[in-house]
């Protein structure tokens, strides 16, 4: 979510700007279709489509394609952490470097369980990158509105109607940037404006993918996979609006000014009006998102507990521990639809 002081947008056009461009755009698409040749790779291995050899390549690929990502997140941490002033992002980002690389040399190791971590990256890109780097079309006269115009439009009405329902009323404006309808004006008691921008971040996009790409990725049968989609992608939208909207009207009606001098030292601002939007968009929000993700995590596996073995694979990249999920939770030791544990 993107803010602005006063009249004028420029803080808004300075964030996009400074936001990835066309080259780390491209960059992506590299990295997501490395790991998905790597996932055809070993797919085509395992089902003996491909003569004895090409297990060591689909291992190679996607080895090679965790390196090219932990490079992606390197270039991205000076975007999250000076530009965008999101410590949570950025630190993430920056964590996110050495635990690639990680996954690349337990890859060549020989640790296979890694293999549906590796196709759900993959999966999450497919679904991620058409609504970030795909532009608008015009065809026989007609101009089709970009992918991500349609969803920042449909949570920007949403977030508006939420914000209505609670006895606000800002001014729907044209966006500043984008050039559709996707900001918000709140006007305080002195007459300062307050602008807020919806933008793709702040659909819920990023989180709705990763649960794609984590159910795409596992073996199991259809109808649990459908489920477990029902499960997560409805409730991660419900409490994107939720948190747009506390957003919108914590930062419209400044009701978070509290530590002003310490909050604008820490994100380096000056503008005493963004205090709000700072705690309740980069701190408060962030932070209770990361304990949504694992909620729903908790609910997802109930229906797929195949995911348990993602799971344990990335508690074992945080502490270097081996952990077995499945009795914790309830669940069989050797869920249906196939183990992914053991060598190519």
């Amino acid at each position: 979510m993107q803010s602005a002081v006063g009249s004028a947008f420029a803080p808004a056009r300075e964030a996009v700007l400074a936001a990835p461009n066309g080259y780390t755009d491209a960059f992506a698409w590299v990295v997501v279709l490395a790991f998905l040749g790597g996932a055809g790779v070993e797919w085509a291995a395992r089902s003996g489509r491909l003569p004895a050899g090409h297990e060591r390549t689909g291992r190679a690929v996607v080895a090679g394609a965790w390196a090219l990502f932990a490079a992606f997140w390197l270039v991205l941490f000076p975007h999250f952490a000076f530009e965008q002033k999101s410590y949570v992002e950025g630190i993430l980002a920056l964590a996110a470097v050495p635990a690639c690389l990680s996954v690349a040399k337990l890859l060549l190791t020989g640790r296979d369980s890694l293999f549906v971590l590796s196709r759900s990256v993959g999966w999450m890109g497919l679904v991620y990158l058409p609504f970030e780097t795909v532009p608008p079309v015009s065809l026989f006269g007609t101009t089709f509105p970009a992918p991500k115009e349609l969803l920042i439009r449909a949570v920007t009405v949403q977030t508006g109607a939420l914000i209505e329902l609670l006895g606000y009323h800002p001014e729907l404006v044209e966006g500043p940037v984008l050039g559709y309808a996707n900001a918000y004006r709140f006007t305080t008691g002195g007459g300062h404006e307050l602008v807020f921008e919806i933008v793709l971040a702040c659909t819920g996009l990023g989180s709705m993918a990763i649960f794609v790409g984590l159910i795409s990725a596992v073996r199991a049968p259809l109808p649990r996979k459908l489920r477990a989609l029902a499960v997560s992608i409805p409730t991660i939208w419900a409490l994107n609006l939720l948190r747009t909207t506390f957003i919108g009207i914590a930062f419209g009606k400044q009701y978070l000014q509290v530590f002003v001098d310490e909050v604008l030292f820490l994100f380096g601002s000056s503008d005493p009006y963004m205090v709000s939007f700072f705690l309740s968009d980069r701190v408060i929000s962030q932070v209770l998102a990361v304990v949504a993700l694992v909620g729903i995590t908790y609910l997802v596996v109930r229906e797929l507990p195949e995911l348990l073995t993602v799971v344990e694979d990335v508690l074992y990249l945080v502490t270097d521990e081996e952990y077995d999920l499945h009795g914790s939770v309830d669940l069989p030791a050797e869920p249906a639809g196939g183990s992914e544990s053991g060598r190519l």
